[in-house]
């Protein structure tokens, strides 16, 4: 039974290991060429592949002996090549890789950090925003709709695109893995009736959002200046600035799974959530 069941899983893989080896290289190439896109280094190897491949037809339909002898040669060195011309994106790519593992959380701890400081001085000087952080459920269909950034998460950036009478000032900003990728975002408004009537047009929108997406959203009221948070189709009102970190330490890096009510509730007990910027609640 054993030695059938080996032969069975033996042959099985005879036929099953050339499509692996095809989708492991199609994956490699594909993740390869999406990280050297929109580099210096990619119009230089769009360039040499275009003019070899332009060569080898010319030189197969007319049967050109010393340039095919040539290019046989030319295809061997290509890899050496490659290697010369993305040194530098290569370089960063391993980089990247090897700290991805254990750099993910501070690069987390570091974009809550900076939102963190554009909506404590927005509130400051009572400029309206609404700031959604993207979460495991996408919205590209708001992002194709807004105007399209991919801009390192910077608190002076935030600050300056809802600036009062900044042309991106209405709307929403969102952010994904710790990037400004969308600003001028129209959200969809909650049609949810318990909703208190004060709220304005902008708390209304970030608990739409909620309602349809896993996202984290934070406001700031233009009028008073207060903060607020929204999350599963709840809002928290009136944040103060000691707990605005804790909350979304809380809610990004722990992403708790229990219901709004008790994730504030949770918050509030966790004496290890803590702001990481000086220690104290």
């Amino acid at each position: 039974m054993m030695h059938n069941l080996i032969f069975y899983l033996q042959y099985s893989m005879t036929y099953l290991r050339p499509a692996l080896e095809i989708i492991i290289l199609a994956f490699l190439i594909y993740k390869i060429l999406y990280y050297m896109r929109d580099t210096r280094g990619s119009n230089v190897l769009a360039g040499l592949a275009i003019l070899l491949m332009l060569l080898t037809t010319v030189s197969d339909l007319l049967r050109f002996e010393i340039i095919s002898w040539l290019l046989n040669g030319l295809w061997a060195l290509l890899a050496t090549a490659i290697i010369v011309i993305f040194q530098p994106e290569l370089r960063r790519a391993f980089a990247h890789l090897g700290s991805a593992p254990f750099q993910y959380k501070n690069r987390k701890k570091e974009a809550i950090t900076e939102v963190v400081t554009a909506v404590v001085n927005m509130s400051k000087r009572k400029i309206g925003a609404i700031i959604v952080m993207e979460r495991k459920i996408g919205m590209r269909a708001i992002v194709e709709d807004a105007i399209k950034l991919d801009i390192k998460l910077n608190s002076l950036i935030i600050e300056s695109i809802f600036f009062p009478n900044s042309p991106l000032h209405d709307g929403a900003v969102v952010i994904k893995n710790n990037r400004i990728i969308a600003a001028h975002a129209i959200l969809p408004l909650s049609r949810n009736d318990t909703i208190a009537r004060s709220l304005g047009t902008r708390h209304r929108a970030a608990v739409g959002i909620t309602e349809e997406t896993d996202a984290v959203v934070v406001v700031v009221s233009e009028e008073t200046g207060a903060v607020s948070i929204a999350c599963r189709g709840n809002i928290r009102r009136n944040i103060k600035e000691d707990k605005l970190l804790r909350y979304l330490t809380g809610l990004l890096i722990t992403e708790n799974k229990e219901s709004f009510s008790d994730i504030f509730e949770t918050l509030e007990n966790d004496k290890n959530l803590t702001g990481f910027t000086n220690g104290e609640e």
